[in-house]
């Protein structure tokens, strides 16, 4: 798949990260880019824009990255996503793992990481 035809949602309750993440999928080439600031939010972003890979933090309002994890799998079973967590949440991490994530990201995010995962689908 061509990064320019890929859809992503970010999901996450930093604007910076929003914002970060948003910067380097345009830089990427990256033209169908949806954001979220809660969990609650992610989910009905996901239903409505079909990503074709999701970055999710673990800690957010509404709902947890690892609840909107599984709410989005029970819609998609095949949906990548790909959750971030920073130190002192690893439990949460194992948590996202064992519920199905695609990938996960240590936080601060590096944008080769970003690219990996990208390439990957």
């Amino acid at each position: 798949m061509i990064l320019s035809e890929i859809r992503v949602l970010i999901c996450d309750d930093s604007i910076l990260v929003r914002k970060k993440m948003t910067d380097l999928m345009t830089k990427l080439g990256c033209k169908e880019i949806y954001t979220a600031t809660d969990g609650e939010n992610a989910v009905e972003q996901y239903k409505t824009n079909l990503p074709d890979i999701t970055f999710m933090d673990i800690v957010m309002p509404k709902k947890t990255g690892v609840e909107a994890l599984k709410e989005i799998l029970a819609v998609n079973p095949k949906a990548k996503v790909v959750v971030a967590s920073s130190v002192g949440t690893q439990g949460n991490l194992k948590e996202a793992i064992e519920a199905g994530a695609y990938d996960f990201l240590q936080k601060p995010i590096s944008d080769s990481d970003v690219e990996k995962i990208l390439n990957r689908i």
